[in-house]
């Protein structure tokens, strides 16, 4: 049937030389007669696919040396709950940035382990733009400030890191990672799911500042510290090595492309040919994200009535485009242009759109 446009918004599209290459090796890793699901993870051979990943992570991010780099299972939604339980401590408060329904997800977890407090919120305006500094009002004794760097649901991205002072900044990142460069200094932890933009499902890559380690929870299970898993180099327990195995793939072809700044720049070219066609006919593809909050990743809009957002999904479906659906709880449709989406494949959602509005609008 051949391949088709992967709008989906995670797990998501992977690039295809990385795919051909796993097809290749998928009998015999590098001459070891065994595939990289067979091998064991104390091997010689993983062990070097493990310490590759984490050289080309610290490469594309410049990464400082007191950062440590962890793959880890459980996607964001365990992190969620690692995060207050070990840096959540008596006397503080977990001060959560509400821009969407992750966050949400993230703050209501963190309720369980301790106080918590929104340090601003756009719920009001449906989740419509991320936050202006001058809104972020922080609580006494703050342990630490969360954000969602990119909103899935809602389309919308930060495009300026917060300004919360000496306050440890934690960033979920799951669904823009590794898509443009990033001041990683100015975070002490981030986190992000591999399955938009790095890799597939089942592995979650953390970067956290040795100095936040030093005031992690002594009281938290082994399994559920950081410190454990940076102690052991992500090898405490079985990893998901097939997963790690496609992360590093997925992180050299990445580097093959020229690195963060030539993702950005490939990236910025997609969205503007979808972003551009819905601002020059509002009156059919309307956005409902203010413009300068909107994401790189999430493209979200809506047509005039429900019957025919329907019909432009069935019809594209019939295009061989996949995904374009909007979450069930926003409805409208989304089309996620993550890393290994391809121009072309935005191209053809141009001029299907085009077609689409000629024909209803």
């Amino acid at each position: 049937m051949g391949r088709v446009y992967n709008f989906n918004p995670g797990p998501a599209a992977l690039p295809l030389a990385v795919l051909e290459q796993a097809q290749q090796e998928l009998l015999d890793y590098q001459g070891s007669g065994m595939s990289v699901m067979e091998l064991s993870h104390r091997s010689k051979e993983y062990e070097a696919i493990n310490n590759q990943a984490n050289e080309r992570v610290r490469r594309l991010l410049g990464l400082p040396a007191d950062y440590k780099v962890l793959f880890l299972q459980g996607g964001a939604s365990l992190q969620f709950a690692m995060v207050p339980l070990n840096f959540l401590h008596s006397g503080k408060t977990a001060n959560y940035i509400m821009t969407g329904s992750w966050s949400e997800k993230a703050l209501k977890e963190a309720s369980v382990v301790g106080p918590t407090h929104e340090a601003a919120s756009t719920a009001s305006e449906n989740y419509c733009r991320i936050p202006g500094n001058d809104e972020l009002t922080l609580s006494d004794n703050p342990a630490y400030v969360h954000i969602n760097s990119n909103n899935t649901i809602y389309g919308t991205q930060w495009h300026h890191v917060p300004a919360v002072g000496d306050v440890p900044l934690i960033s979920d990142a799951s669904s823009d990672i590794l898509s443009r460069p990033l001041d990683v200094e100015k975070f002490a932890l981030i986190y992000a799911g591999a399955q938009k933009n790095a890799g597939p499902s089942g592995v979650t890559l953390v970067m956290v500042r040795e100095r936040l380690l030093a005031d992690e929870s002594k009281s938290v299970p082994a399994f559920l510290r950081y410190t454990t898993h940076a102690k052991a180099d992500s090898l405490y327990n079985t990893p998901p090595t097939f997963a790690v195995y496609l992360l590093n793939l997925v992180l050299g072809w990445i580097e093959g492309q020229g690195g963060l700044a030539a993702i950005d720049e490939q990236n910025r070219a997609k969205a503007n040919l979808i972003y551009s066609i819905i601002d020059e006919h509002s009156e059919f593809f309307r956005s409902p994200v203010q413009v300068e909050s909107r994401s790189l990743m999430n493209i979200v809009f809506r047509l005039p009535t429900e019957e025919l957002e329907q019909q432009f999904v069935k019809q594209a479906t019939a295009a061989r485009m996949v995904g374009l659906k909007g979450h069930r709880s926003v409805g409208g449709m989304r089309a996620s242009i993550y890393n290994a989406v391809s121009l072309e494949a935005c191209e053809a959602l141009a001029g299907f759109m085009r077609q689409f509005l000629q024909a209803n609008g």
